[in-house]
């Protein structure tokens, strides 16, 4: 995302203003109503490249810019699968196949119209939030599944907990049945969930074998 300070690295804003020669006029008639990026902006951009570093396993500062150099092997590595966009994904797939990624900083010009693409950052939070989860999910299957069956698991457990607490130390239990009804049911859910885990990660195992003869296709045609 374009901040004023990053754009000022190259050029102030007014030496910008000053160089310009084509749409001058509407750009001054804007520029009052544009804030380059709002603290909550701020907040959020760090937080989602928080969470794309901890999901790729590499260090990079902004992840959703679109301003990228893949050589050509990387290129034959990479296979994108999302429609909504290419950024997050090329950055988890190249942590996930072991490909170095480097940050490059460039100038750019500053923001001068709102996104046409997402009409709120809070929806674009959302699809892009899904959209990182599920290509998680797709490359990293059984972390994400264990972790959601121990959640279960783990809600489970404290509600069955909860019910031998009130049957050894005296208070009825019979109206917390209920209690211990849906216990089981979590406990299940989650060994489910985690064999859901296991079938997933054959099935990665599966896609990365399909991928590599792939490679080697596109290596020897």
């Amino acid at each position: 995302m374009v901040t004023k300070e990053r754009f000022e690295q190259g050029l102030t804003l007014q030496q910008y203003i000053d160089q310009m020669s084509v749409n001058k006029d509407r750009f001054m008639e804007a520029i009052d109503e544009i804030a380059l990026e709002p603290a909550d902006a701020r907040v959020l951009q760090r937080l989602g490249a928080w969470v794309v570093r901890q999901a790729a396993g590499i260090e990079i500062t902004d992840v959703v810019s679109g301003f990228r150099a893949l050589s050509r092997e990387a290129a034959r590595r990479i296979n994108v699968f999302s429609k909504l966009t290419y950024t997050l994904e090329t950055l988890i797939q190249a942590g996930y196949k072991g490909l170095r990624v480097a940050s490059v900083p460039v100038r750019a010009h500053p923001l001068v119209r709102p996104s046409r693409l997402f009409a709120s950052t809070a929806k674009y939070v959302l699809l892009q939030g899904s959209n990182v989860l599920r290509i998680t999910a797709l490359y990293k299957p059984l972390k994400i599944f264990s972790i959601a069956a121990g959640l279960f698991v783990a809600a489970g457990l404290a509600l069955g907990i909860r019910f031998l607490g009130f049957y050894f130390f005296g208070e009825n239990p019979g109206g917390k049945v209920q209690s211990l009804i849906l216990a089981a049911v979590l406990i299940v859910v989650g060994f489910q969930t985690f064999l859901i885990a296991l079938v997933a990660d054959l099935v990665a195992v599966n896609r990365r074998l399909l991928e590599e003869m792939k490679l080697r296709e596109d290596r020897t045609s």
